[in-house]
């Protein structure tokens, strides 16, 4: 009995989205055109209880995705919160029925401020529905909730038509991966599209040494850099090798008079490197797996652009799981 209820749910609330999305038409484009059409216009959503849930998700998922978006609660609106609307920005509303009282109250006001509004609600004739600019109609939705009262498919349909409009909005602006890195700097989801390059240590902070260069010298020039190894570089700045720690230790155990040897002789030849264009998490995890500190970093070209470390990486937050 409560698998078989469990489903029937899940069945009322596909029902729902099935029926937002048959009674999406002309009034969805238009919603489109109307938040896009003024740069710096802001969509200021609003809703009263399980909508205005919904609105305050709908309004992060926007922003998050590259629309300026803000939540602002109905009864706080009236009471000072509708001193962060301009008149350019636009309102979008959630209400299923339409006539809740908050949200009536409210409708007045954001039209003497000069919003547009658009409305997401169960009918055109509704309070909300008929003073919108824009009805996002949802239709009759038969709610999954026994009794026929709590917000069940009706906000679940809110939610899903919230997303189309976000995503639609962003595919319309050609959002890209790093515009999403930019404003998700906290958290996986945007570390998974920075790139090395955003990542590395450029060259100035670099040991960059030639091959003929005394290993007296290039340890100088590692403790100067505050680096952890040497890069080794030709005369077009294609890399060579790379000098360690552990270079260095085998050295000296090898021959006492290592100081006065050019690295090349004693340098790795063949080190691990990674793109400048590769993901940052890529680079760690050839790190870790490799158990190494870091890499060298190469351009498009195949020169030294710079070097990529672990311990930055795992500092700032990165980290090679998916």
């Amino acid at each position: 009995m409560t698998l078989a209820y469990g489903k029937e749910v899940l069945d009322a609330e596909v029902a729902a989205i099935n029926s937002v999305r048959d009674h999406l038409g002309a009034a969805f484009e238009e919603a489109l055109a109307l938040i896009a059409e003024e740069s710096g216009r802001r969509v200021i959503a609003c809703g009263i209880g399980k909508a205005g849930i919904i609105a305050q998700k709908v309004a992060a998922t926007l922003a998050s995705t590259g629309t300026d978006a803000v939540f602002m609660h109905p009864a706080d609106a009236l009471h000072g919160d509708l001193g962060m609307v301009r008149k350019h920005d636009v309102a979008l509303i959630f209400s299923n029925s339409g006539e809740s009282d908050e949200i009536s109250r409210l409708l007045p006001f954001l039209r003497s401020l000069g919003l547009k509004l658009i409305a997401v609600t169960s009918s055109t004739r509704s309070t909300l529905g008929v003073q919108a600019d824009i009805v996002l109609e949802m239709g009759d939705l038969q709610e999954a909730c026994p009794l026929g009262l709590a917000p069940t498919a009706s906000t679940t349909a809110m939610l899903a038509l919230g997303d189309a409009l976000a995503m639609s909005l962003m595919k319309q602006r050609g959002f890209s991966n790093s515009d999403f890195a930019a404003i998700h700097p906290g958290g996986n989801l945007g570390k998974k599209v920075f790139t090395v390059a955003e990542v590395i240590r450029g060259k100035n902070a670099v040991a960059l040494v030639k091959a003929d260069t005394q290993v007296r010298e290039v340890l100088q020039r590692i403790s100067s850099a505050r680096a952890g190894s040497a890069v080794v570089i030709d005369h077009n700045g294609e890399l060579l090798g790379i000098f360690t720690d552990g270079d260095l230790r085998r050295g000296l155990l090898a021959d006492a008079k290592l100081l006065a040897q050019e690295v090349g002789k004693v340098m790795t030849r063949t080190p691990y490197t990674i793109n400048a264009a590769a993901a940052a998490t890529e680079a760690l995890a050839v790190m870790q797996k490799h158990r190494i500190g870091e890499m060298p970093v190469l351009d498009q070209d195949n020169k030294v652009c710079g070097m990529v470390d672990i311990k930055g990486l795992l500092a700032a937050g990165f980290t090679s799981g998916k």
